[in-house]
């Protein structure tokens, strides 16, 4: 079996292999030195805030919403990764020694790479939500029904965990003489897996899906111009709603975007289109960097929903007001904005 370059959404330990034969060790260490702090941030906000959004979805006294269930499988999906970062914090600042088991190694890696698949996923219910709300509001009710939307949720999950079995399978514990210490990372079968993961992170995770939300997105935005719907009965609650699915869209694109680039690039790498050093070099700085600003991703979206969704702020309000008192009644919330 063949040790891989590729380690996708988290940390390449393999790297540190071949940082020494093109000489760039000291650029690789500062950015190493950074990447713990960045980890645990990341984690400590995530875990803050996406607590927050199910405890306000899970708390509020009227029934949610299918914009509602699919924002909160999102945050649900945000907090499952956020929870997993830990694991890599203390892992590279230990050197990339992994102390967690060959179980954990899989289990988390494999959680953090479901997690980007579910999020897209997500966002796609989310978009042909909006859309259905705006455009086709007469035509589409039994898909607008929140029994239905939990039937669909649970299909997300299940395909997220079918696009994840790789890291399950091929993701190891084993010592490396090289560098003295024990390390978990992707070992493939064969080198063309490497381009089968790009191919699958690229198509299904990303081109299909945005080509859907661009779609609806198209349409929401056209709706959304249009002075005589704006009249509407109705129609500013699923426009405000819209409003912050479209910011939490543009926001998942600025983060996500740059990981796909560098998917690409790797596979440019695999057939050596772009020969030389100081390509890879700059490929696996690329490699970190983007895949900590996804990372980021899962800890900005409660900020939007407090920022950008008026009704998420109302509803807050009337969660902690019921917590701390009780006997009052929660008359602040909507049923359907967010």
């Amino acid at each position: 079996m063949e040790l891989n370059s590729s380690a996708v959404l988290v940390p390449v330990v393999e790297s540190e292999l071949i940082m020494d034969n093109c000489n760039y060790t000291e650029g690789w260490a500062w950015l190493v030195s950074l990447q713990p702090g960045c980890l645990v941030l990341i984690s400590i906000i995530g875990v803050l805030g996406n607590g927050l959004v199910l405890c306000v979805f899970c708390l509020q006294k009227k029934p949610c919403t299918v914009a509602d269930i699919y924002l909160g499988n999102l945050a649900m999906a945000d907090l499952v990764m956020v929870l997993c970062l830990p694991f890599w914090a203390v892992t590279i600042a230990q050197d990339y020694q992994w102390n967690f088991g060959q179980v954990l190694c899989k289990v988390v890696n494999m959680a953090i790479y479901m997690n980007y698949f579910c999020s897209i996923l997500f966002l796609v219910l989310v978009s042909m939500d909006r859309y259905l709300a705006l455009v086709r509001p007469l035509s589409a009710s039994r898909l607008r029904q929140p029994a239905w939307a939990k039937q669909v949720c649970l299909g997300i999950w299940a395909v997220g965990v079918l696009l994840s079995i790789p890291s399950l399978l091929f993701r190891v514990v084993n010592y490396i003489p090289e560098l003295d210490m024990e390390a978990c990372y992707l070992v493939y079968p064969h080198p063309s897996w490497r381009i089968q993961r790009n191919l699958t992170t690229n198509v299904l995770g990303f081109v299909i899906p945005l080509s859907i939300i661009a779609l609806c997105t198209h349409q929401m935005v056209r709706v959304l111009r249009d002075s005589c719907v704006g009249s509407m009965q109705g129609v500013g609650v699923e426009r405000r709603s819209a409003h912050l699915v479209l910011t939490v869209l543009a926001v998942f694109l600025i983060c996500w975007t740059p990981f796909q680039v560098v998917r690409i690039l790797d596979t440019l790498d695999y057939f050596q289109i772009i020969p030389g050093c100081l390509f890879v070099h700059i490929l696996d700085i690329s490699e970190q960097v983007s895949t900590y600003l996804a990372y980021a991703n899962s800890s900005i979206n409660p900020f939007l929903y407090v920022v950008v969704g008026k009704h998420f702020r109302k509803r807050a309000k009337g969660v902690f007001k019921t917590l701390l008192h009780p006997g009052l009644n929660n008359k602040g919330t909507t049923q359907n904005g967010v």
